[in-house]
């Protein structure tokens, strides 16, 4: 099965191509969706990471007829913000009010949240990831993944993007932008995702025998 990926994400397309390799699954290969810069992206209006990744794998599935697009919404929940900033995490510090056009939007992400937990204790926090999977305007599969860290005050690390450098991963006592691509494969909240959603596909395949 040939996937077309909707994003331009470079780390995102990373952590996919890991994940499936890691999984074995020589079935399954990825590209990105052709002229996916040159598509304006559709609002998001989901209020659930499930939500937002079904209403983008059907928008761009119309481009691409007959083929299988895959697409994901994932963030970051923090527990003392009431699992924000959430749907909202590429867009928080847009929300807040505090971007600086000079910085990039990671690193405006990333001051706005240490301001937003900068008198919180309770520093727990989860990645989540949702994948949808569609052909021709119809979702045929859904898959989730989590991955629990603990919120850090300053950054560290560089290898990441969007919130890594702020999220401690416990099994490793470093955060996920100080992680090798091999030990984000076994945390992944996306490598997670994927191997659910190939387990999903390999079953399904597997009942039509």
């Amino acid at each position: 099965m040939h996937l077309l990926l909707a994003t331009t994400n470079p780390g995102k397309l990373r952590d996919f191509q890991h994940a499936a390799d890691q999984a074995g699954n020589t079935a399954i290969t990825f590209a990105p969706l052709p002229n996916l810069s040159a598509i304006d992206p559709p609002e998001e209006t989901g209020d659930t990471f499930e939500a937002n990744a079904r209403l983008k794998a059907v928008f761009y599935s119309h481009h691409a007829p007959n083929a299988w697009v895959l697409a994901d919404d994932s963030g970051l929940e923090v527990t003392a913000l009431q699992n924000r900033p959430g749907v909202r995490s590429a867009r928080f510090a847009t929300d807040l009010g505090i971007s600086d056009p000079t910085r990039s939007t990671d690193e405006n992400n990333n001051t706005a949240l240490q301001l937003a937990t900068l008198e919180e204790t309770d520093r727990t926090c989860r990645y989540r990831c949702v994948l949808a999977l569609a052909r021709n305007g119809i979702v045929h599969h859904a898959a989730h993944g989590t991955c629990e860290g603990i919120l850090l005050s300053d950054p560290e690390g560089t290898t990441g993007f969007g919130y890594d450098p702020l999220v401690l991963i416990p099994q490793y006592n470093r955060t996920m932008a100080q992680l090798t691509p091999e030990e984000r494969l076994t945390v992944s909240h996306r490598a997670h995702a994927l191997r659910n959603l190939i387990e999903i596909i390999r079953t399904e395949a597997t009942h039509r025998l």
